[in-house]
C-alpha cells in the first residue's frame, strides 16, 4: 500500500509545537491528512484517497463551537463524480464513534476478526473485498465528543452550551449544516447523495432526511437504516411485548433450545409461523390483559413457550411479559451455565452465579471492545497518519441526552412523500436483542401507513446480530445489499422527480 501524507493548513503543525511544548492535548479545528491507497473489491483494483479531517461545527456570529472528525474516501480514477453516489455514514449509541460501520462494515479497511466476528491477536487490519467504495464514495462522520471530535471552548476558555449538541433534535440541526458544509466543500452538490445510521444512528438519519431538505434544500437519493430503533414510533404496551417473541425464537433457534418440530426447520422457515402467531394471536390476548379467559392465557402461554424455548413455569409468572433481561439470563442457564448477548445473542456469557434476573454483563460488547479499539488506535495513528495524543472515544460523554419531541420517524415519511427519488432499506440481525428484526419490520409498516411507498422500500435480514457485518457470510451479503440499493436507487433519477 503507498501511504503519502500531506499535511495542510498550519493548525495542526501548531496543535503538535502546543502539545510538545506545553504538555496539552490540542484538537484541530479545521484541518485535513491526505493518504492515497488501494483495494481489490469484487476482483478489481480500486485507487482511492483518505481524507482524515477535521471541520467546524459554527455558532450564529461564525465562530467554531465544535469540530468534528471524519474520514472521507474517494475513488481515484473517476474523473467526474456527477453521477457517483455518496454515502455519508453515521453510528449511533447517542456517544457512539463511526468506528463500528467505518473498519467493520463499508470502508476499504476492517478489522482483523474471525469468520463469527470473535477477536483474534495480534490485533490488526485488512483490506475489505466486500466495500462499497467501488460503487460510492464514503464519508464516515463523528458527532461531537465521539471519535476525536470535540467541543471547542471560546476565547476566554469556556466550552459552549451542550444542549446544542447533545439531544435529538439539536443533533440533528447541527449534522445537517455540517452535512450542508462538507458536501459544498468537496463539490458533491450534484452527486446521489446517501445516508445510512446505524442502532441511535437510525434516528439521528431519520430526522436528517427531512432536515436536509427543509433547512438545506439537499434532496437525497436513499436513506439506510441498520439495526433500527424506534425512532420516535411509540407502540409500548402489548405491542411491544408481541414483537419481543419472534426474536426470542431466533436466539433460542441459535442456540437449539427449541422442540424438534421448529428445531428442524430453517430459521427463515420457522420465523414467519411465529411472526404470524405474534401479531394475529398473541397480540389480541394482551391486549385484553385481565379479561383474557383461562383457556386464552393458557394457550398463550404454551405458545410463548413453544416458540422462546423458555419454560411455561417462567411465561406464567411474567404474565406472558417475558422481560429481555431475563430471557438472555434464563435461556440457557438449566442447559449450559451460560447467558447470551443483547445486541448478538450468538454470543454466551458466563456469570459467577446462575441465579438471577439478568446477565453479569453484555458478552458481546465486551468481545466487539477486544477488537476495535486497538484496530481503530492503529489505523488512524499509523496508516491514516494521525499522531496525537488525544483519546478516540469509541463511547463519548453526550448525556444528558434530551430525548423529548423525538419525531424522526414520521419526519422520514414526509421526507418521502416529498421526495419521489428517496428510496429506503432497512437491515437487521435475526439475533439483535436491541434493535429486534420485527420491531424493524413494525417500523417499516409505520412509515408506509397509507400502503404507497411499498416499492421504495426494501427489508434485508441476517442471521447475526446487531452488528451483522461482523459475521463474514453477512459482511459480504449485506455490502451487496447495500450496493444493490444504491444502484437501484439510482436508476432513472435523470428522468425527473415525479409521481
Amino acid at each position: 500500500m503507498n501511504l503519502k501524507i500531506t499535511f495542510f493548513k498550519s493548525l495542526l503543525a501548531f496543535g503538535f509545537f502546543t502539545t510538545l511544548t506545553a504538555q496539552r492535548v490540542s484538537v484541530p479545528v479545521d484541518t485535513t491528512i491526505i493518504s492515497n491507497h488501494s483495494v481489490a473489491i469484487k476482483g478489481k483494483t480500486i485507487p482511492y484517497q483518505a481524507e482524515l479531517g477535521f471541520q467546524p461545527v459554527w455558532d450564529d456570529m461564525g465562530y467554531p463551537v465544535a469540530t468534528l472528525n471524519y474520514t472521507y474516501y474517494s475513488r481515484t480514477d473517476i474523473k467526474d463524480n456527477q453521477t457517483r453516489p455518496l454515502l455519508i455514514s453515521f453510528n449511533g449509541g447517542p456517544g457512539s464513534a463511526s468506528v463500528w460501520m467505518h473498519i467493520a462494515y463499508t470502508g476499504p479497511r476492517i478489522l482483523k476478526i474471525t469468520d463469527e466476528g470473535f477477536p483474534v491477536q495480534p490485533y490488526g487490519i485488512k483490506d475489505n473485498p466486500n466495500s462499497v467504495l467501488d460503487v460510492a464514495d464514503i464519508v464516515f462522520v463523528n458527532p461531537v465528543n465521539t471519535g476525536y471530535s470535540r467541543m471547542v471552548p471560546d476565547s476566554e476558555g469556556n466550552l459552549p452550551k451542550r444542549d446544542q449538541f447533545f439531544g435529538v433534535n439539536s443533533d440533528i440541526a447541527y449534522l445537517a449544516d455540517w452535512v450542508n458544509t462538507f458536501v459544498t466543500r468537496h463539490n458533491r452538490w450534484r452527486s446521489p447523495k446517501f445516508i445510512i445510521g446505524e442502532s441511535y444512528g437510525t434516528t439521528r438519519v431519520s430526522g436528517l432526511a427531512k432536515a436536509l431538505q427543509q433547512r438545506n434544500w439537499m434532496y437525497l437519493n436513499g436513506v439506510v437504516l441498520v439495526s433500527p430503533t424506534e425512532i420516535g414510533f411509540e407502540f409500548e404496551g402489548p405491542v411491544e411485548i408481541a414483537n419481543r417473541l419472534p426474536y426470542f425464537a431466533a436466539a433460542a433457534w441459535y442456540h437449539n433450545a427449541l422442540p424438534p418440530a421448529l428445531q428442524n426447520k430453517d430459521l427463515t422457515e420457522m420465523l414467519p409461523e411465529v411472526e404470524e402467531y405474534a401479531v394475529n394471536e398473541l397480540l389480541p390476548v394482551l391486549a385484553k390483559g385481565g379479561y383474557a379467559s383461562a383457556t386464552e392465557k393458557q394457550a398463550a402461554v404454551k405458545k410463548i413457550a413453544y416458540y422462546s424455548g423458555l419454560s411455561e413455569k417462567t411465561v406464567n409468572q411474567n404474565n406472558l411479559a417475558v422481560p429481555f433481561n431475563y430471557f438472555w439470563k434464563d435461556l440457557l442457564r438449566d442447559k449450559e451455565g451460560f447467558t447470551i448477548g443483547r445486541l448478538d445473542s450468538r454470543y454466551k456469557g458466563l456469570d459467577i452465579a446462575d441465579a438471577g434476573s439478568s446477565p453479569d454483563y453484555n458478552s458481546e460488547l465486551t468481545s466487539w471492545l477486544h477488537s476495535f479499539t486497538p484496530a481503530i488506535n492503529y489505523y488512524m495513528r499509523e496508516e491514516l497518519g494521525f499522531k496525537t495524543d488525544l483519546t478516540y472515544d469509541l463511547f463519548g460523554d453526550v448525556h444528558p441526552w434530551d430525548r423529548s419531541n423525538n419525531h424522526t420517524g414520521s419526519d422520514l415519511r414526509d421526507a418521502m412523500g416529498m421526495n419521489a427519488n428517496l428510496h429506503l432499506m432497512v437491515q437487521s440481525g435475526y439475533y439483535d436483542g436491541a434493535c429486534t428484526y420485527f420491531n424493524a419490520k413494525y417500523i417499516m409498516s409505520q412509515i408506509n401507513i397509507n400502503g404507497k411507498f411499498t416499492d421504495r422500500m426494501d427489508f434485508k435480514g441476517y442471521r447475526s446480530g446487531h452488528m451483522m457485518y461482523l459475521r463474514a457470510e453477512d459482511l459480504k451479503t449485506a455490502n451487496q445489499d447495500l450496493r444493490d440499493f444504491i444502484e437501484k436507487a439510482s436508476i432513472s433519477i435523470d428522468q425527473g422527480a415525479k409521481y
